[in-house]
């Protein structure tokens, strides 16, 4: 945890949910599911992330 009490790993993950959710246009639900797969390689998650939002 960081000074101010949160979780410093949570943060950055944050981030990336939220912008995969505006850019590719999945829930954040979809997106915090395919970091939890993926990681965090941007470019693996909106290839993921735009094949996901094509099938549906």
């Amino acid at each position: 945890m960081g000074r101010d009490g949160r979780d410093d790993k949570k943060e950055p993950v944050d981030l990336l949910v939220r912008r995969l959710v505006k850019e590719a246009d999945v829930s954040e639900t979809q997106a915090r599911e395919l970091v939890e797969l993926i990681g965090t390689d941007w470019s693996s998650l909106l290839r993921e992330a735009r094949f996901l939002k094509a099938r549906h």
